[in-house]
């Protein structure tokens, strides 16, 4: 199913997000504000598509809402999904978890989820320069590990 929002064909090199907020009233929220950092945006809004879309590509940035299809923070299916990925895998997405409960820029919180970074409910108005940051700060730790990787394996 084909969001008017979503961009069927990306391009290598594209910032691309996939979505995993299933309450309206939020996605329209994150996905203008995603758009307008030039992601490529795909919406993930069945377990069974979404884990078919992580399967099959790399996205730069996923936004999994906490409540995803009524779930909680331990049974929510696409959090399952990205903490089954292996470590190379996983590292290639910035995960923003979307919650109720939890404080933004938790980074502790962050961490127990398995997640990249946090933002609540309430600062969804600042999700734009949350995000940017947070990605920002993922890149700067991430640069020499990957530079590292990139000289190994070329050996």
């Amino acid at each position: 199913m084909e969001q008017e929002n979503e961009t069927p064909f990306v391009n290598l090199g594209d910032n691309t997000a996939l979505v995993c907020v299933d309450h309206q009233q939020y996605q329209k929220i994150v996905v203008p504000q995603l758009i307008d950092l030039n992601y490529k945006v795909h919406l993930g809004l069945f377990e069974e598509d979404v884990i078919l879309k992580l399967n099959s590509y790399s996205y730069n940035v996923i936004v999994v809402y906490e409540n995803f299809k009524d779930s909680t923070l331990e049974t929510n299916p696409i959090l399952r999904e990205i903490r089954r990925q292996p470590d190379a895998q996983r590292r290639e997405h910035f995960v923003v978890l979307l919650s109720h409960r939890l404080p933004t820029n938790d980074a502790m919180a962050a961490f127990v989820q398995s997640v990249d970074h946090v933002v609540n409910i309430t600062d969804l108005a600042n999700f734009m320069p949350v995000l940017r940051r947070g990605v920002a700060q993922h890149r700067e730790l991430y640069q020499a590990y990957n530079e590292m990787l990139k000289s190994v394996q070329a050996l």
